[in-house]
Protein backbone atom coordinates (compact mmCIF):
# COMPACT_ATOMS: atom_id res chain seq x y z
CA UNK A 1 0.00 0.00 0.00
CA UNK A 2 1.31 3.28 -0.73
CA UNK A 3 2.26 5.33 2.02
CA UNK A 4 1.97 9.63 2.15
CA UNK A 5 4.10 11.40 4.15
CA UNK A 6 1.46 14.10 7.10
CA UNK A 7 3.06 17.35 4.61
CA UNK A 8 1.35 16.06 1.48
CA UNK A 9 -1.62 14.89 3.29
CA UNK A 10 -2.13 18.34 4.97
CA UNK A 11 -1.80 20.44 2.26
CA UNK A 12 -4.73 22.38 1.17
CA UNK A 13 -6.60 21.78 -1.67
CA UNK A 14 -6.79 23.89 -4.54
CA UNK A 15 -9.33 26.48 -4.10
CA UNK A 16 -11.66 25.49 -7.15
CA UNK A 17 -11.57 21.64 -5.55
CA UNK A 18 -11.88 23.18 -2.04
CA UNK A 19 -15.37 24.83 -3.41
CA UNK A 20 -16.48 21.72 -5.08
CA UNK A 21 -15.41 19.41 -2.07
CA UNK A 22 -17.81 21.66 0.52
CA UNK A 23 -20.13 21.74 -1.79
CA UNK A 24 -20.62 18.12 -2.23
CA UNK A 25 -20.29 17.34 1.30
CA UNK A 26 -23.12 19.92 1.93
CA UNK A 27 -25.27 18.04 -0.46
CA UNK A 28 -24.79 14.80 0.99
CA UNK A 29 -25.85 16.31 4.23
CA UNK A 30 -28.51 17.63 3.02
CA UNK A 31 -29.47 14.50 1.16
CA UNK A 32 -29.28 11.68 4.53
CA UNK A 33 -31.46 14.13 6.82
CA UNK A 34 -34.29 12.59 7.14
CA UNK A 35 -36.47 13.07 9.81
CA UNK A 36 -37.86 10.09 10.13
CA UNK A 37 -33.94 8.69 11.44
CA UNK A 38 -34.86 10.75 14.69
CA UNK A 39 -36.77 9.04 17.66
CA UNK A 40 -38.73 12.50 18.47
CA UNK A 41 -37.64 15.78 18.40
CA UNK A 42 -37.90 18.33 21.95
CA UNK A 43 -37.83 21.43 19.74
CA UNK A 44 -37.90 22.53 15.81
CA UNK A 45 -34.50 22.58 14.38
CA UNK A 46 -33.61 25.84 13.11
CA UNK A 47 -33.43 24.93 9.30
CA UNK A 48 -36.90 23.81 9.77
CA UNK A 49 -38.40 27.59 11.45
CA UNK A 50 -39.65 29.61 8.73
CA UNK A 51 -39.61 33.59 8.84
CA UNK A 52 -42.47 35.10 10.31
CA UNK A 53 -43.96 36.46 7.26
CA UNK A 54 -44.43 33.11 5.69
CA UNK A 55 -45.91 31.17 9.02
CA UNK A 56 -49.51 30.26 8.45
CA UNK A 57 -50.71 31.37 11.92
CA UNK A 58 -52.44 34.40 10.20
CA UNK A 59 -54.09 32.43 7.31
CA UNK A 60 -57.95 31.89 7.37
CA UNK A 61 -59.11 28.65 8.29
CA UNK A 62 -62.43 27.85 7.00
CA UNK A 63 -63.78 25.40 10.02
CA UNK A 64 -67.55 26.03 8.06
CA UNK A 65 -66.64 24.66 5.01
CA UNK A 66 -66.25 20.78 3.63
CA UNK A 67 -65.28 19.16 0.44
CA UNK A 68 -68.11 17.03 -1.18
CA UNK A 69 -67.79 13.92 -0.18
CA UNK A 70 -69.52 11.44 -3.49
CA UNK A 71 -70.46 8.03 -3.29
CA UNK A 72 -69.34 6.26 -6.39
CA UNK A 73 -71.57 3.36 -5.20
CA UNK A 74 -69.59 0.50 -5.74
CA UNK A 75 -67.21 1.79 -9.06
CA UNK A 76 -69.02 0.15 -11.47
CA UNK A 77 -69.42 1.86 -14.82
CA UNK A 78 -73.22 0.99 -15.00
CA UNK A 79 -73.87 1.54 -11.55
CA UNK A 80 -77.44 3.34 -10.88
CA UNK A 81 -77.38 6.89 -10.69
CA UNK A 82 -74.24 7.30 -12.78
CA UNK A 83 -75.50 10.63 -14.07
CA UNK A 84 -76.12 11.51 -10.93
CA UNK A 85 -72.49 11.11 -9.76
CA UNK A 86 -71.32 12.84 -12.98
CA UNK A 87 -72.88 15.81 -11.64
CA UNK A 88 -71.60 16.05 -8.41
CA UNK A 89 -68.20 15.36 -9.98
CA UNK A 90 -68.86 18.22 -11.83
CA UNK A 91 -70.13 20.71 -9.33
CA UNK A 92 -67.56 20.12 -7.03
CA UNK A 93 -64.60 20.69 -9.76
CA UNK A 94 -65.82 24.02 -10.62
CA UNK A 95 -66.39 24.92 -7.18
CA UNK A 96 -63.47 23.64 -5.08
CA UNK A 97 -61.16 21.89 -7.74
CA UNK A 98 -61.40 18.73 -4.57
CA UNK A 99 -63.63 16.02 -3.66
CA UNK A 100 -63.22 12.45 -1.46
CA UNK A 101 -64.82 9.71 -3.09
CA UNK A 102 -65.95 6.47 -1.08
CA UNK A 103 -67.50 3.37 -1.96
CA UNK A 104 -65.38 2.96 -4.88
CA UNK A 105 -64.50 -0.17 -5.31
CA UNK A 106 -60.87 -0.71 -3.83
CA UNK A 107 -61.21 -2.65 -0.93
CA UNK A 108 -60.21 -1.58 2.18
CA UNK A 109 -57.31 -4.21 2.80
CA UNK A 110 -55.99 -2.90 -0.08
CA UNK A 111 -55.68 0.61 1.39
CA UNK A 112 -54.44 -0.80 5.10
CA UNK A 113 -51.39 -2.77 4.11
CA UNK A 114 -50.22 -0.08 1.56
CA UNK A 115 -50.10 2.37 4.22
CA UNK A 116 -48.72 0.41 6.80
CA UNK A 117 -46.18 -0.79 4.68
CA UNK A 118 -45.20 3.06 4.36
CA UNK A 119 -45.38 3.64 7.63
CA UNK A 120 -43.02 0.47 8.22
CA UNK A 121 -40.70 1.61 5.61
CA UNK A 122 -39.89 4.83 7.49
CA UNK A 123 -39.94 2.96 10.50
CA UNK A 124 -36.67 1.26 8.98
CA UNK A 125 -33.29 1.69 10.52
CA UNK A 126 -31.09 4.57 8.67
CA UNK A 127 -28.16 2.19 7.76
CA UNK A 128 -31.21 0.41 5.71
CA UNK A 129 -32.88 3.33 4.07
CA UNK A 130 -29.38 4.71 3.06
CA UNK A 131 -29.10 3.32 -0.48
CA UNK A 132 -32.20 4.92 -1.66
CA UNK A 133 -31.05 8.22 -0.95
CA UNK A 134 -30.60 10.60 -3.68
CA UNK A 135 -31.33 13.96 -4.93
CA UNK A 136 -31.40 12.51 -8.63
CA UNK A 137 -35.06 13.22 -9.63
CA UNK A 138 -34.57 10.64 -12.70
CA UNK A 139 -34.43 7.51 -10.49
CA UNK A 140 -37.67 5.34 -10.64
CA UNK A 141 -37.03 5.12 -7.04
CA UNK A 142 -35.84 7.53 -4.12
CA UNK A 143 -36.12 8.66 -0.83
CA UNK A 144 -35.40 12.49 0.43
CA UNK A 145 -36.33 14.57 2.41
CA UNK A 146 -38.54 18.40 2.23
CA UNK A 147 -38.82 19.46 -1.26
CA UNK A 148 -37.00 20.34 -4.51
CA UNK A 149 -39.57 22.86 -5.37
CA UNK A 150 -38.96 25.44 -2.85
CA UNK A 151 -35.10 26.71 -3.61
CA UNK A 152 -35.10 28.80 -0.01
CA UNK A 153 -32.70 27.41 2.79
CA UNK A 154 -35.28 26.74 4.96
CA UNK A 155 -37.01 22.81 4.93
CA UNK A 156 -40.07 21.56 4.79
CA UNK A 157 -40.99 18.82 7.89
CA UNK A 158 -41.65 15.89 5.98
CA UNK A 159 -39.52 12.68 4.42
CA UNK A 160 -40.67 11.21 1.03
CA UNK A 161 -40.57 8.34 -1.26
CA UNK A 162 -40.77 9.39 -4.83
CA UNK A 163 -41.44 6.56 -7.26
CA UNK A 164 -42.86 5.23 -10.45
CA UNK A 165 -44.98 3.05 -9.97
CA UNK A 166 -46.41 2.25 -13.86
CA UNK A 167 -45.94 0.09 -15.90
CA UNK A 168 -45.16 -1.98 -12.98
CA UNK A 169 -42.80 -4.70 -15.19
CA UNK A 170 -40.30 -1.73 -15.95
CA UNK A 171 -39.80 -0.10 -12.76
CA UNK A 172 -40.68 -3.15 -9.72
CA UNK A 173 -36.43 -4.02 -9.88
CA UNK A 174 -36.20 -1.01 -8.63
CA UNK A 175 -38.14 -0.91 -5.54
CA UNK A 176 -36.84 -2.11 -2.37
CA UNK A 177 -37.23 -5.33 -0.59
CA UNK A 178 -38.26 -4.22 2.39
CA UNK A 179 -40.44 -4.55 3.84
CA UNK A 180 -40.45 -7.44 2.64
CA UNK A 181 -44.09 -7.57 1.27
CA UNK A 182 -43.84 -4.11 -0.21
CA UNK A 183 -43.40 -4.67 -3.69
CA UNK A 184 -46.52 -6.75 -3.99
CA UNK A 185 -48.32 -4.39 -1.80
CA UNK A 186 -47.45 -1.70 -4.09
CA UNK A 187 -48.25 -3.56 -7.20
CA UNK A 188 -51.36 -4.59 -6.06
CA UNK A 189 -52.40 -1.20 -5.04
CA UNK A 190 -51.14 0.70 -8.39
CA UNK A 191 -53.46 -2.06 -10.35
CA UNK A 192 -56.30 -1.02 -7.96
CA UNK A 193 -55.81 2.71 -8.10
CA UNK A 194 -54.84 3.31 -11.88
CA UNK A 195 -58.39 1.64 -12.35
CA UNK A 196 -60.32 3.93 -9.87
CA UNK A 197 -58.66 6.68 -12.11
CA UNK A 198 -59.36 5.43 -15.55
CA UNK A 199 -63.29 5.36 -14.07
CA UNK A 200 -62.81 9.31 -12.80
CA UNK A 201 -61.41 10.41 -16.44
CA UNK A 202 -64.64 8.49 -18.04
CA UNK A 203 -66.91 10.41 -15.64
CA UNK A 204 -65.34 13.92 -16.24
CA UNK A 205 -65.00 13.34 -19.93
CA UNK A 206 -69.13 12.55 -20.12
CA UNK A 207 -69.97 15.99 -17.80
CA UNK A 208 -67.94 17.73 -20.14
CA UNK A 209 -69.42 16.36 -22.98
CA UNK A 210 -66.37 14.60 -24.39
CA UNK A 211 -66.19 11.00 -25.47
CA UNK A 212 -65.82 9.04 -21.99
CA UNK A 213 -62.17 7.43 -23.67
CA UNK A 214 -60.85 11.24 -24.21
CA UNK A 215 -58.43 11.16 -21.49
CA UNK A 216 -58.22 7.30 -22.04
CA UNK A 217 -55.01 8.08 -24.32
CA UNK A 218 -51.60 10.10 -23.99
CA UNK A 219 -53.36 12.21 -21.43
CA UNK A 220 -53.19 9.70 -18.91
CA UNK A 221 -50.83 6.82 -20.25
CA UNK A 222 -47.49 8.26 -18.94
CA UNK A 223 -45.56 6.70 -16.40
CA UNK A 224 -47.50 7.18 -13.15
CA UNK A 225 -45.86 8.40 -10.01
CA UNK A 226 -46.02 7.74 -6.96
CA UNK A 227 -45.38 10.26 -4.06
CA UNK A 228 -45.45 8.83 -0.51
CA UNK A 229 -45.12 11.99 1.93
CA UNK A 230 -44.53 11.02 5.52
CA UNK A 231 -44.87 13.61 8.44
CA UNK A 232 -43.38 12.94 11.86
CA UNK A 233 -44.93 14.56 14.98
CA UNK A 234 -43.42 18.35 15.13
CA UNK A 235 -42.50 20.16 18.42
CA UNK A 236 -44.04 23.58 17.52
CA UNK A 237 -45.88 23.59 14.15
CA UNK A 238 -46.44 27.30 14.32
CA UNK A 239 -43.28 27.72 13.24
CA UNK A 240 -42.82 25.26 9.95
CA UNK A 241 -44.53 23.63 7.57
CA UNK A 242 -45.29 20.00 5.85
CA UNK A 243 -45.34 21.42 2.54
CA UNK A 244 -45.35 24.48 0.66
CA UNK A 245 -48.68 25.61 -1.56
CA UNK A 246 -48.90 24.36 -4.79
CA UNK A 247 -50.68 23.13 -7.66
CA UNK A 248 -50.04 19.90 -9.32
CA UNK A 249 -48.50 19.53 -12.60
CA UNK A 250 -49.87 16.27 -13.83
CA UNK A 251 -53.64 15.08 -15.08
CA UNK A 252 -55.47 14.16 -11.68
CA UNK A 253 -54.20 13.06 -8.36
CA UNK A 254 -55.55 10.09 -6.13
CA UNK A 255 -54.87 10.61 -2.44
CA UNK A 256 -55.17 7.75 0.49
CA UNK A 257 -54.67 9.96 3.43
CA UNK A 258 -55.23 7.81 6.28
CA UNK A 259 -56.75 8.77 9.52
CA UNK A 260 -54.85 11.95 10.54
CA UNK A 261 -55.40 15.58 8.88
CA UNK A 262 -52.79 17.44 7.46
CA UNK A 263 -54.34 18.26 3.84
CA UNK A 264 -55.33 22.17 3.27
CA UNK A 265 -57.15 23.13 -0.19
CA UNK A 266 -57.20 26.99 -1.02
CA UNK A 267 -60.67 28.48 -1.14
CA UNK A 268 -61.81 31.75 -1.64
CA UNK A 269 -59.82 33.80 0.94
CA UNK A 270 -59.12 31.09 3.15
CA UNK A 271 -58.26 27.22 3.58
CA UNK A 272 -60.17 24.39 4.16
CA UNK A 273 -59.10 21.44 6.30
CA UNK A 274 -59.43 18.11 4.20
CA UNK A 275 -60.85 15.60 7.20
CA UNK A 276 -59.94 12.30 6.76
CA UNK A 277 -62.32 9.84 5.94
CA UNK A 278 -61.91 5.97 6.62
CA UNK A 279 -60.68 4.41 3.26
CA UNK A 280 -61.59 7.74 1.02
CA UNK A 281 -59.92 8.77 -2.11
CA UNK A 282 -59.49 12.95 -2.11
CA UNK A 283 -59.58 14.22 -6.10
CA UNK A 284 -58.36 16.88 -7.42
CA UNK A 285 -57.23 17.80 -10.64
CA UNK A 286 -53.86 19.09 -11.75
CA UNK A 287 -52.92 21.59 -14.46
CA UNK A 288 -53.18 19.92 -17.29
CA UNK A 289 -56.99 18.82 -16.43
CA UNK A 290 -57.69 22.91 -16.24
CA UNK A 291 -55.80 23.74 -19.46
CA UNK A 292 -57.57 21.01 -21.37
CA UNK A 293 -61.24 22.03 -19.92
CA UNK A 294 -60.26 25.64 -20.63
CA UNK A 295 -60.30 26.85 -17.08
CA UNK A 296 -63.63 25.37 -16.54
CA UNK A 297 -61.96 22.77 -13.56
CA UNK A 298 -59.76 24.12 -11.74
CA UNK A 299 -56.73 23.29 -10.05
CA UNK A 300 -56.21 24.63 -7.15
CA UNK A 301 -53.33 25.07 -4.28
CA UNK A 302 -53.07 22.81 -1.42
CA UNK A 303 -50.54 22.54 1.49
CA UNK A 304 -49.81 20.05 3.98
CA UNK A 305 -49.55 21.42 8.32
CA UNK A 306 -47.98 19.20 10.65
CA UNK A 307 -49.21 18.17 14.32
CA UNK A 308 -47.18 17.51 17.41
CA UNK A 309 -48.68 14.33 18.41
CA UNK A 310 -48.95 12.09 15.90
CA UNK A 311 -46.72 11.03 12.64
CA UNK A 312 -49.11 11.25 9.53
CA UNK A 313 -48.45 9.17 6.20
CA UNK A 314 -50.29 9.96 2.88
CA UNK A 315 -50.08 8.39 -0.24
CA UNK A 316 -50.37 10.63 -3.53
CA UNK A 317 -50.56 8.78 -6.99
CA UNK A 318 -50.12 11.24 -10.18
CA UNK A 319 -52.06 10.36 -13.43
CA UNK A 320 -49.55 11.73 -15.61
CA UNK A 321 -49.61 12.51 -19.80
CA UNK A 322 -46.63 10.89 -21.48
CA UNK A 323 -44.00 13.49 -22.02
CA UNK A 324 -44.41 13.89 -25.74
CA UNK A 325 -48.60 14.14 -25.71
CA UNK A 326 -49.63 17.86 -26.80
CA UNK A 327 -51.82 19.48 -24.51
CA UNK A 328 -54.28 22.20 -25.58
CA UNK A 329 -58.02 23.39 -24.72
CA UNK A 330 -59.96 20.84 -26.04
CA UNK A 331 -61.58 21.65 -29.61
CA UNK A 332 -64.86 20.71 -28.60
CA UNK A 333 -65.40 22.81 -25.82
CA UNK A 334 -64.65 25.63 -27.27
CA UNK A 335 -66.86 28.27 -29.32
CA UNK A 336 -66.64 32.35 -29.94
CA UNK A 337 -68.17 33.09 -26.33
CA UNK A 338 -65.02 30.56 -25.00
CA UNK A 339 -62.07 31.20 -27.20
CA UNK A 340 -59.13 29.19 -25.94
CA UNK A 341 -57.07 30.65 -23.42
CA UNK A 342 -53.67 28.91 -23.55
CA UNK A 343 -51.61 27.34 -26.61
CA UNK A 344 -50.70 24.32 -27.08
CA UNK A 345 -47.57 22.67 -25.67
CA UNK A 346 -45.63 19.34 -25.26
CA UNK A 347 -46.22 18.11 -22.08
CA UNK A 348 -42.39 17.41 -21.17
CA UNK A 349 -42.65 21.65 -21.61
CA UNK A 350 -44.90 22.46 -19.22
CA UNK A 351 -42.37 20.53 -16.49
CA UNK A 352 -39.85 22.12 -17.58
CA UNK A 353 -41.52 25.62 -16.58
CA UNK A 354 -43.04 24.08 -14.09
CA UNK A 355 -39.50 23.69 -12.02
CA UNK A 356 -38.48 27.05 -13.00
CA UNK A 357 -41.78 28.70 -12.07
CA UNK A 358 -40.75 26.61 -8.20
CA UNK A 359 -44.35 25.27 -8.82
CA UNK A 360 -46.22 28.44 -8.30
CA UNK A 361 -49.54 28.47 -9.88
CA UNK A 362 -49.80 32.23 -11.28
CA UNK A 363 -46.01 31.97 -12.75
CA UNK A 364 -46.23 28.35 -14.45
CA UNK A 365 -49.40 29.06 -16.32
CA UNK A 366 -48.59 32.58 -17.27
CA UNK A 367 -46.18 30.84 -19.91
CA UNK A 368 -48.83 29.17 -21.68
CA UNK A 369 -51.51 31.64 -21.62
CA UNK A 370 -52.51 33.11 -24.56
CA UNK A 371 -52.41 36.89 -24.49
Amino acid sequence: MTQYSSSILSLPLPPSLESSFKSTKKKNQRQMELLSNQPMYQTVPEKYIFPPEKRMVKDIILHSVNLPVIDLRGGRVDAEGWCEIIGEIMKAGKEFGFFQVINHGIPEKTISDMLQVCDEFFKMPAEEKAQYYSNDLSKPFLLNSSTTYDKSETRYWRDYLRLVCYPIEEVIDAWPEKPENFRAVLSEYTLQVRELSSKLLKLIAEGLGLDKDYFGGDFSTGKTQMNINHYPPCPDPSLTMGLLPHCDRHLITLLAQGTVSGLQARYMEGWINVEPIPNAFVINFGHQLEIITNGMLKSVEHRAVTNSAIARTSIATLIMPKTDCLIAPAKELLNENNPPKYKEFMFTEFLKAYDAASASREDVLEFFKLN
